[in-house]
């Protein structure tokens, strides 16, 4: 019988290494100019996909980890170069989850390639959940779906906002209404296939951080898209929806689905901002002399760095535990997977502000990207759930009862 293990396999920590190094040597140099810039960095998600790093494959073979832990590891990894950069990167995953999650095997041949592009035209895919008035409360969604039966297309009419590479993409997953008065258990994942008319994106949207990653609303005018454009296939979505009205479970929610498969990811993220903002703060503090002394020696300094190590290897297990489950189909019963990503997203903000304040004012200052890793990290406190949506799954996972 094999021992219990937490060592990573030759094979995780070589991921580790290479993505590690793209990070290094690629990524953060090029951070503060893109955050500055504003844009997106097209030249490094080229540079990646020209090593491999951004593709179908590589993302299939993250996936494929029997442990689940390789996706979480280049993530930290990326992130832990710079979060805006790594999202323009790794924020086509998001789609590629909801194809993953609802499609069919031909679905996820068809579209999936299609979301990277290839190494001389990379292109990126679009998830398209939240709304003006719907963000985590996902069952108040207005985008409608409607089929019209004699021409087998869906007809998407709506308006999504806060997409990550919303109008830029080339693929766009939209999860829409099919029938309004089942709430979530009423919608469905659709492909917006590149070109398709009707689908716009609005201006980008000036944000605090991930400045380098491209985020916009979506409108969807009478967009018309092929029957086999619905995840999943017509069959199954009115078994599902029959089972709904008779008052049964309706099986998976289209983004509910995605959104529990993603978060050890999103948290993996937050965890490389982190580690960052740790490491640097570290090395000033035993490069900082103040009162004739470097500022490590004081306990306040070395306390503090203390407690951000010990957080963080306690977040990367929480992590690695809740991407174990998901990928070996352990059922979260206590909302693992939002635990994981709720103390992430907390740790990298707490862990980026106590690095700008053992800067002090070189913290504050734009030479150091501290300050820039604190305007990131305050998103993950707020996408892919809030932090109060996280501790309402968790208790209704511990309790059995639907608190509000």
């Amino acid at each position: 019988m094999t021992g219990f293990c937490l060592d990573l396999t030759e094979e995780q920590r070589d991921l580790r290494d290479w993505v590690h190094g793209f990070a290094a040597e690629v990524v953060r140099p090029a951070a503060a100019e893109w955050d500055e810039r504003e844009e997106t960095p097209w030249p490094v998600i080229q540079e990646a996909a020209k090593i491999g790093l951004y593709s179908f494959e590589t993302l299939a073979e993250l996936f494929g980890d029997p442990a689940g832990l390789s996706l979480q590891i280049a993530n930290e990894e990326l992130f832990w170069g710079d979060a805006g950069i790594g999202m323009a990167i790794f924020g086509t995953t998001l789609a590629v989850a909801g194809i993953f999650s609802a499609g069919t095997p031909d679905q996820l041949v068809e579209w999936v390639p299609q979301c990277f592009g290839d190494p001389d035209s990379p292109k990126v895919a679009a998830f398209c959940v939240s709304e003006p008035q719907a963000g985590s409360d996902v069952s108040a969604m207005r985008t409608r779906a409607r089929y019209d039966e004699a021409a087998d297309e869906w007809v998407l009419n709506g308006q999504k906002a806060w997409i990550t590479n919303g109008g830029i993409a080339d693929v766009h997953v939209v999860v829409a209404s099919v029938d309004p008065e089942l709430g979530a258990r009423g919608q469905a994942a659709f492909v917006v296939p590149p070109g398709t008319p009707g689908l716009a994106g609005n201006k980008k949207i000036k944000k605090l951080g991930l400045r380098a990653s491209h985020t916009a609303d979506v409108f969807l005018d009478d967009v018309r898209v092929p029957g086999s454009c619905l995840l999943g296939g017509k069959e199954k979505l009115d078994e599902r929806l029959a089972r709904a009205r008779e008052g049964g479970r309706a099986g998976g929610q289209a983004a509910m689905a995605t959104f529990e498969a993603s978060r050890p990811t999103v948290g993996a993220q937050a965890l490389g901002i982190a580690r960052a903002a740790y490491e640097y703060a570290l090395d000033y503090a035993k490069d900082r002399v103040a009162f004739g002394r470097p500022i490590i020696e004081n306990q306040s300094i070395a306390f503090t760095l203390a407690d951000l190590r010990t957080e963080i290897d306690a977040v990367r297990l929480l992590i690695w535990r809740a991407a174990w489950m998901a990928r070996n189909e352990k059922p979260f019963t206590a909302g693992e997977g939002s635990m994981s990503k709720l103390r992430a997203g907390e740790l990298a903000v707490t862990a980026t502000e106590k690095a700008v304040q053992i800067l002090g004012g070189a913290g504050y200052s734009r030479e150091h990207p501290v300050e820039r890793w604190y305007r990131d990290s305050k998103i993950y406190t707020i996408f892919e759930g809030t932090s109060e949506i996280q501790r309402l799954v968790i208790a209704r996972a511990l309790s059995g009862h639907h608190i509000r």
